[in-house]
């Protein structure tokens, strides 16, 4: 793509051959059109026109979608031809194509760490939609200012870290087993950490799964002795963990006898037995599991203080004898009511959120209540049935056509007890009327919620978790099993309520996740993370404790701080503490900072 050449969407502006005379920089200025996103607000023919004249710049063009292969391939050329030792961008926002340019770049000869990217989408376009004057002159100020930084950027080089191959499985329900089969079979060392005195997790309190009707407890003993028996799968009952430290490829962690724990061939301390182990892996996968919502914090459903009020959990053990009996008196229930979204979806009294498997084990319990109890009759009561999945829908249609069970489209006001029996006051919307329902047995769809201590481990592992207790994922449709904090991977509901299809499917992704990351020979990390120029450094400890990463340390015989580069995320937190300005980010100097400041300000006035 010669500088002679014209065409439909892209104007070459020239060498510029002396602009860049004493710079020792030969800069190229790529401009997006992004269609109509830039180039409906922002005259980028303009824009390409005045840049050429900026110091350095040795080239510059605009091209209709820079990303698509074609204007990759216009990168490319003109870093060949044009002999570009740095080049600016300019397009949408780094988070979307900043990795593509600089794939493009390096395979063109140049080093990825002298290509930046100007925001004139999002910063600008977007934002002035109104002045495509002063779009037109922001974008070139920004254009300007990146050209100033990528003249003074250092051809950098990816930090390459070890990685141990051994993994850290944090529950040990269906979640933590699936992953550490799946890991273990691939021939990784695994450590499977639970709290409890055995395996199994919630899967031991359920005797069916819903749709199918599928007896669990075969298959999961199955499982449970596959995993114990794993060669390379050591299992520590009665164990949490106490700390962590390090990063992806290298953590450090501390694993100690939960409070309370008694479980035979469990948790034993090599090193201490009064006190915790530690043990090197290179990923954690937290599969912590769920809890169901206190029946105390359902007093209106008459949770904690009717004793025929029961959850659904409690509900599984009654379905496990040949005749289910209720708690008050061993009597056979002649009538169940079942309250669905029983703190769910009422951000008032329980969570905000739906639980998603009420409406499934609703269904479930009722249809195996009918078939333990013929002339039993079934009530439930349901503010609306949600059934996505495969053959969901299907199986709640079952449970009103086979089990004959009665659904009530309506909230419950109150539930108490009224001699022998349970009361339920609720409205049936659809028939636009109260209801009385005197039952024998309430069953409460109590909410789904994190595991006890969830949000603690959280911040053992610097793993975010929502304001609710669930650990959060990185994105939720880009990277659903990843955490924030890379080399922590998430699996089942320690994230958020799901069935146990979903809860093997997401642990075995995770496992898929761990497996990519054992597979590497070195962990390759970005370069652009803060060092300490030691002339400068007084050693006063201001970075240490500014450091969110704990990345840096003071060395007693250096008298100077040192950064741990794996550790490092490239903040900057180090630098705006040190008095000294002994602290940088490479390639963001503060040389580089001012020259970019200064060329916006050249370009506003």
């Amino acid at each position: 793509m010669g500088a002679d050449r014209d065409r439909e969407g892209q104007l070459p502006v020239g060498q510029g051959r002396e602009a860049c005379a004493g710079t020792g920089r030969r800069i190229g200025v790529f401009i997006c059109h992004c269609g109509s996103n830039i180039a409906g607000t922002v005259d980028v023919r303009r824009a390409a026109e005045t840049v050429r004249g900026l110091r350095g710049v040795a080239y510059a063009t605009d091209y209709g979608y820079m990303c698509s292969d074609p204007g990759q391939a216009l990168i490319r050329q003109s870093i060949a031809e044009q002999g570009l030792d740095g080049i600016v961008v300019a397009a949408c926002s780094p988070s979307m194509h900043e990795a593509t340019f600089r794939r493009a770049a390096e395979a063109a000869g140049l080093n990825p760490y002298r290509v930046e990217i100007a925001n004139i989408r999002e910063q600008c376009s977007w934002v002035h939609q109104e002045d495509r004057e002063k779009a037109t002159q922001k974008a070139i100020a920004l254009i300007a200012s990146l050209v100033e930084k990528v003249r003074s950027d250092d051809p950098l080089e990816p930090l390459g870290t070890p990685v141990t191959r051994r993994l850290l499985v944090i529950g040990g329900g269906i979640a933590g087993m699936t992953v550490a089969l799946e890991v273990a079979d691939a021939g990784y060392e695994v450590i499977l950490v639970e709290r409890g005195a055995e395996l199994g997790g919630r899967l031991r309190q359920i005797r069916e799964t819903y749709a199918a009707l599928t007896p669990l407890a075969a298959p999961l003993q199955t499982l449970i002795e596959r995993v114990r028996e794993h060669p390379r799968i050591r299992v520590l009952l009665g164990s949490e963990v106490e700390s962590a430290s390090g990063y992806v490829g290298s953590f450090t962690v501390t694993v100690r006898p939960a409070a309370g724990a008694n479980a035979p061939g469990g948790y034993r301390s090599e090193a201490d037995p009064a006190g915790g182990a530690q043990h090197e892996v290179g990923a954690i996968v937290v599969a912590t599991g769920y809890e169901l919502i206190p029946l105390s914090r359902l007093g209106e459903y008459g949770g904690g203080r009717v004793a025929d009020v029961v959850d659904a959990l409690e509900f599984e053990r009654l379905l496990a004898q040949e005749v289910p009996r209720r708690p008050s008196d061993g009597r056979v229930p002649r009538r169940v009511a079942f309250v669905q979204c029983a703190g769910s979806r009422d951000p008032e009294h329980g969570v905000p959120y739906c639980s998603k498997v009420c409406c499934l084990y609703t269904a479930k319990q009722a249809l195996l209540y009918r078939q333990r109890v013929p002339n039993g009759e079934a009530v439930v009561f349901a503010i609306d049935v949600r059934t996505g999945g495969r053959r969901y829908e299907e199986f709640a249609q079952r449970a009103m056509e086979e089990g004959h069970v009665l659904y009530l489209r309506g909230k419950v006001a109150k539930v108490f007890r009224q001699g022998d029996q349970v009361i339920v006051w609720g409205v049936d919307t659809l028939a636009g009327r109260n209801v009385e329902v005197a039952a024998d047995l309430v069953v409460l769809a109590a909410a789904v919620v994190p595991s006890a201590g969830a949000a603690e481990l959280g911040r053992r592992l610097r793993a975010t978790t929502d304001e609710l207790g669930f650990f959060r994922e990185a994105h939720p449709k880009l990277r659903p099993v990843e955490s924030l904090t890379a080399g922590i991977f998430l699996a089942g509901a320690a994230q958020a309520p799901k069935d146990i299809a979903e809860t093997v499917s997401q642990a075995e992704a995770a496992a898929a996740k761990v497996l990519g990351l054992f597979s590497r020979p070195e962990l390759v990390q970005e370069p652009t993370v803060a060092t300490v120029l030691e002339e400068l450094c007084a050693g006063c400890g201001l970075c240490v404790s500014a450091c969110p990463y704990e990345a840096r340390s003071l060395n007693a015989r250096l008298r100077a701080a040192e950064v741990n580069a794996a550790l490092c995320q490239g903040c900057g937190a180090c630098v705006v503490a040190c008095p000294n300005k002994a602290c940088v980010v490479r390639n963001w100097r503060p040389e580089q900072t001012l020259a970019m400041v200064g060329a916006v300000l050249g370009e506003v006035q």
